[in-house]
C-alpha cells in the first residue's frame, strides 16, 4: 500500500510540473517579454537588410482600402491642383477635390484646418479618412451630405462612405 501511496505522490508532483510548463506565458522557460524583444530586433535587422520596397508598400496600402470587396471605386474627376486656373496673389488657397462613382459624387474641400465636403446627392453615410493602414477616423454625414474633419490629413488619404447602396472608396490621394 505504501507504494501506491508514493505513486500517487508522485503523480501530483508530475501533474504539477505539467501545468507549471504548460502556461501560455512562458514557453521553454523563456516568458513573453523575451519573445516580443527578440521579434522587435528580428523586426529591425530585416528592416535595415531587406526594406519593403516603396512601390509595394503603396500596392499594399491601396489593397487595404479595398478590403472590402465589394466596394465601388470614386474616380478622381476634379482636382483644383492639376485642373483649376491659379489666381494670382491668392495665397492658403484650399484645395477642391471632385469624385465620381455612379450615380454619388463626393465633394472635398481640403485646407490647413483639415476637410470638409459633401456627399451628392444628399443622403445619409458613414465616412471614414484613410491614411493608412491603421483604422480610419468615424465621420457621419448631416441631413444635406456634409461631414467635417477637424485635423488635414498628413500623407496620402482616401474617403470609405458606406451608404445605404452600399460601400464607396474614393482614390487616393497626396496631401
Amino acid at each position: 500500500m505504501n507504494n501506491a501511496n508514493d505513486n500517487s505522490d508522485h503523480n501530483g508532483d508530475i501533474n504539477d510540473i505539467n501545468e507549471d510548463t504548460n502556461d501560455p506565458g512562458d514557453i521553454d522557460g523563456i516568458d513573453e517579454v523575451a519573445y516580443d524583444l527578440v521579434e522587435k530586433e528580428l523586426r529591425r535587422a530585416a528592416a535595415i537588410l531587406d526594406p519593403v520596397p516603396a512601390q509595394l508598400l503603396q500596392i499594399a496600402v491601396e489593397a487595404f482600402a479595398l478590403h472590402d470587396l465589394d466596394a465601388r471605386i470614386a474616380e478622381l474627376t476634379f482636382d483644383s491642383v492639376v485642373d483649376a486656373i491659379p489666381v494670382r496673389g491668392a495665397t492658403d488657397v484650399p484645395r477642391m477635390l471632385t469624385f465620381h462613382a455612379g450615380g454619388v459624387t463626393v465633394d472635398v474641400e481640403l485646407t490647413a484646418q483639415g476637410l470638409m465636403g459633401q456627399v451628392l446627392p444628399p443622403q445619409p453615410a458613414g465616412i471614414e479618412v484613410l491614411s493608412g493602414p491603421q483604422a480610419g477616423s468615424p465621420l457621419t454625414t448631416d441631413d444635406m451630405g456634409r461631414f467635417t474633419y477637424d485635423e488635414p490629413p498628413a500623407g496620402p488619404f482616401a474617403l470609405r462612405l458606406r451608404t445605404g447602396e452600399g460601400v464607396l472608396v474614393t482614390d487616393w490621394v497626396t496631401a
